[in-house]
């Protein structure tokens, strides 16, 4: 099973990533930050970790608040460098663990946390600051990463004891996955810092210390603690110092630390901590029992024939072909297609299947090999296929065999709308007189 070996925490301020960019480690005023990063390196290199579980927050980089989750899961198989406002830092892309993410977002689930899952979208200095030195880079990253966003910038935000609580899941998460992993988490953000308003360069020590004991010895006392008071104590932006809080309730309630390193150069209290965990291992069914807890909800639906539940392995696996269908919601994307299948076949790197499937028409295929439905619908208004069309394909039928099993036989109808492309089907024109790649 895989187990949780420790944790590092640490600050992720742009201060760290500019010092690796310009090479700032024999500047007096920047070789702090090298020299307690070090250690940690060092413990990281010695412990090999399997996966880095990230937690971080996205600066407004690639989450935007047309749509701002709680709490984001990355499930992808890659995470690139975000561009924040001046072209993205020269790093290589960092590796995904499709499968552990996907098993601790089903997991989280489980546990009643309302997970949002992305893929596909940039990581910005939340996660790329720290990683730079943590970890050697060239070619390369060593290790696989799964990051965890969380909406620490648009109140209202997680409460501090929720983020407790999404690390013991977490925990519990880990501890179930079926494969021999050692995975090291790592909680970025603060220390105390606000960077806007009159407020701008609030700093507090004192509190800074306060937290690191508490973050160690008594962390349930963070819990208790509002948005408001972290603010006052810590800065606004400090605040997101409960992203720690997911770190420590992954662990167990002791643990041994064996560095810890304060320095507080400009803008915001940067920090670095290497905790030991020192949980034992589950005890009797503990893991069996929460493994079934997992996997409750779809348990039996394999006996559903002809059903294809979209779960996560499925969105990652045919994530290029959905993206693509998906563009079709964009007039270009759709303008584009229609001029030139092959084209924009090549323009979105689809492989040789994924190809041969959508210039068939195969509903019935996109659908097993993990289109989600919606995608066949969109698909069909660009082309002039109507939804029934879609239906009768996927179970094999004629229209007019599938539509005797309607209470309206005569009733066709798509998503298509002003822009779309003459649907045949709604015209005087009979169904055969459809293309011969309609069904």
């Amino acid at each position: 099973m895989a187990r949780i070996i420790g944790a590092v925490a640490c600050s992720h301020t742009p201060t760290i990533g500019f010092a690796v960019d310009k090479h700032k480690q024999q500047d007096p005023v920047w070789a702090p930050i090298f020299e307690a990063f070090a250690p940690v390196q060092r413990w990281l290199a010695e412990r090999q970790p399997d996966v880095l579980f990230v937690i971080y927050n996205d600066h407004v980089s690639s989450f935007f608040f047309d749509h701002y989750a709680a709490f984001s899961l990355g499930v992808g198989e890659r995470h690139a460098v975000a561009d924040e406002g001046g072209g993205a830092r020269d790093l290589p892309p960092l590796a995904g663990h499709p499968a552990l993410a996907q098993h601790i977002g089903r997991s989280l689930v489980a546990d009643e946390f309302d997970m949002s899952f992305f893929q596909d979208r940039a990581l910005d200095h939340g996660v790329f600051s720290p990683m730079s030195l943590l970890c050697p880079h060239t070619p390369d990253w060593p290790t696989p990463v799964i990051p965890l966003q969380v909406g620490v910038l648009q109140s209202p935000v997680p409460s501090a004891r929720r983020c407790y609580k999404l690390g013991q899941a977490l925990r519990r998460a880990i501890e179930s996955y079926p494969e021999d992993l050692k995975v090291a988490i790592v909680a970025t953000g603060g220390l105390s810092h606000q960077v806007h308003g009159e407020r701008a360069g609030f700093n507090n020590t004192a509190w800074d210390a306060q937290f690191l004991d508490l973050i160690e010895n008594d962390p349930v006392r963070l819990t208790e603690m509002t948005q408001a008071e972290l603010a006052t104590l810590g800065g606004m932006e400090g605040a997101e110092v409960i992203m720690w809080l997911v770190m420590r309730g992954a662990l167990s309630a002791n643990v041994r630390k064996t560095h810890q390193s304060y320095y507080l150069p400009s803008m915001t209290g940067i920090a670095t901590a290497i905790y030991e965990n020192l949980a034992s291992p589950p005890v009797a069914g503990e893991v069996r029992r929460h493994q079934r807890h997992v996997e409750e909800q779809l348990a039996g639906i394999e006996a559903l024939e002809g059903t294809h539940p979209f779960t996560l392995e499925t969105s990652v696996r045919a994530y290029r072909l959905n993206r693509f269908l998906h563009g079709m919601t964009r007039p270009e994307h759709r303008a584009h297609f229609l001029a030139d299948e092959e084209a924009a076949f090549e323009a979105a790197g689809l492989t040789p299947n994924e190809r041969a499937l959508v210039r068939a028409r195969d509903w019935r295929g996109l659908i097993h090999y993990g289109v989600i439905f919606f995608m066949l619908e969109k698909l069909g208004a660009v082309i002039g296929v109507s939804n029934l069309h879609i239906y009768a394909a996927m179970r094999g039928q004629t229209l007019e065999a599938f539509q005797q099993t309607r209470n309206a036989p005569g009733a066709l109808y798509s998503v298509a709308g002003k822009d779309a492309a003459p649907q045949t089907w709604d015209t005087s024109s009979p169904a055969s007189s459809l293309s011969s790649k309609s069904p």
